[in-house]
């Protein structure tokens, strides 16, 4: 509101002192020699000013006029923004208060895997799913905490995330549901450019980010359709696209698409497609992560072809202990 206010008070401002530099200017024609010495006509008025005291009321109501324009220009922005701080406060209330009634019982089913995991025996062919459920529901603890600082307006964590060991969860995650909607999915592995490469995200924050990312690709792409999700480096950044071969984003710009709430319309063969129209908060999620990161996320290319969402997450700088152990070696 006040970066409003300020803008809209510096273009007043200009204005303003526009409008005295043509007044002075043409105060100081009229003082040249030659327009002294024009002989005044029969229905001229000729009136006569002291420049000293032309100047000082020029200025003064210019200051006034500024400073009015000023005050008008914060209170018409204050009253402007208003309902969209408020929606704001209702957005962060609305995912504080879901998160905070979502932590006891994900903590209950926590501590119900963890028993669950104690009953089950090593030999057991049920085990591994037993671990896979309880990993699950850590994540999903993490997220929570995680959504609770985002509503809190809390900085990043500052953590680390292993990029190999998200894109190997994420392919085994999102497997049970690309198989669900017949959506052949490919999770390619780093190159040796990016062999080892962590994020400066914590790993919950990068989760959460390709989780939502390849969601929605596999929820808007056609069945039989493809999803692939592959990372590359761009400079101190590490840049993941997660493509699919849907019918691309239709009645809504593509930018937007990040905004809460919004979704583009469903294709004219979503029903026939099996594709899905979102409830608009994944994506708006994902931006929150990539931007407190400092990154970001765009839309690369969309159309009939399908849909390229580039994420660019900033790679981890190695600690001093990092650098002097690499340093000995």
């Amino acid at each position: 509101m006040i970066g409003i206010g300020f803008r809209v008070a510096v273009v007043s401002a200009a204005l303003v002192i526009a409008i005295i530099l043509l007044v002075v200017g043409y105060v100081l024609w009229q003082l040249t020699p030659g327009q002294l010495r024009e002989t005044p006509g029969p229905t001229d008025v000729h009136i006569t000013l002291d420049t000293v005291d032309l100047s000082i009321a020029v200025l003064g109501v210019g200051g006034l006029a500024i400073a009015f324009a000023g005050i008008a220009a914060w209170m018409i922005a204050r009253r402007a923004v208003r309902p969209i701080a408020e929606a704001a406060r209702m957005q962060r209330t609305f995912v504080a208060d879901a998160s905070h009634e979502l932590r006891t019982p994900l903590t209950v089913l926590h501590a119900r895997v963890q028993h669950l995991r104690m009953m089950t025996p090593t030999g057991d062919p049920r085990r591994a799913v037993v671990d896979e459920l309880q990993g699950d529901t850590r994540v999903l603890i993490d997220i929570v905490n995680d959504l609770l600082d985002a509503a809190a307006g809390a900085e990043a964590t500052g953590g680390v995330a292993d990029l190999d060991a998200a894109l190997i969860t994420l392919r085994r995650d999102m497997a049970v549901l690309a198989a669900q909607r017949q959506v052949h999915l490919e999770v390619t592995s780093t190159g040796s450019s990016l062999a080892g490469t962590t994020l400066a995200v914590s790993g919950t924050q990068l989760q959460r980010c390709l989780v939502a990312l390849t969601d929605n690709a596999i929820g808007h792409t056609r069945r039989e359709g493809h999803v692939s999700v592959a990372a590359d480096k761009d400079g101190p950044y590490v840049r993941i696209r997660v493509s699919d071969d849907g019918p691309g984003i239709t009645g809504i710009a593509p930018n937007r698409v990040f905004d809460r709430f919004a979704h583009g319309a469903p294709s004219a063969t979503a029903g026939e497609a099996g594709t899905r129209t979102g409830y608009g908060i994944g994506l708006a999620l994902v931006r929150d992560v990539a931007v407190r990161a400092g990154g970001d996320i765009i839309v690369e290319r969309t159309g009939t072809g399908g849909t390229v969402f580039a994420l660019r997450l900033p790679i981890a700088r190695p600690s001093a202990e990092e650098c002097d152990w690499k340093d000995d070696r």
